[in-house]
């Protein structure tokens, strides 16, 4: 995988902003074919619109969560204890985060993945389920950034019997739901 394209994928999955407009020169010397259809977008989209629809796209619907482990973990205590393992793999490798950035953010990852294409391929194959529903969930609401995620998944590993299985779960349940210390309400409501 060509470290310049998971970078140019990372770039696209972060808030749009005047800076990112200004790349798109650069983005379009490595952009694969999906990411192409995503920066004509960009081209022709006023930016205001772009951070509008960026925000309605990924803040307000929980299918198109950009937090990898919101999947797997849910708001549950593994969720910590998955973000500490993250932060814990970038440090390793000299990649400190900002207070700001959350280390399961899908453009954080990609950006590591650029710096540590090993390492970052098979943190992404670890979330091929999440990665997965968010490509899915973004083609269903018909956003421009499915683009990005049909970039990404390209470079993955196609899904075997058991992601399926996963992906049709997390779509069908959605993420898991803290239950550690709920016990004596579980009862309360009958």
């Amino acid at each position: 995988m060509n470290p310049a394209v998971r970078q140019a994928q990372s770039l696209l999955l972060g808030y749009p902003d005047p800076v990112l407009l200004q790349r798109l020169p650069l983005l379009r010397r490595v952009a694969d074919p999906h990411l192409d259809r995503f920066l004509d977008h960009l081209e022709r989209t006023p930016l205001p619109a772009l951070a509008a629809d960026y925000v309605a796209t990924f803040d307000h619907r929980r299918r198109c969560c950009l937090f990898l482990t919101y999947y797997t973990h849910g708001d549950t205590r593994n969720r910590g204890m998955a973000l500490l393992r993250l932060k814990q793999t970038y440090a390793a490798a000299g990649l400190h985060l900002t207070e700001e950035e959350l280390p399961d953010h899908l453009a954080v990852l990609l950006e590591y993945a650029a710096a540590d294409p090993g390492t970052g391929l098979a943190l992404l194959e670890e979330h091929r389920a999440g990665l997965e529903l968010l490509r899915v969930a973004l083609h269903d609401a018909g956003s421009p950034w499915a683009a990005v995620l049909d970039s990404v998944s390209a470079t993955l590993s196609p899904l075997p019997g058991d992601q399926r299985v996963a992906v049709a779960r997390l779509a069908a349940q959605g993420p898991p739901a803290e239950q550690v210390g709920l016990t004596p309400y579980l009862g309360a409501s009958r």
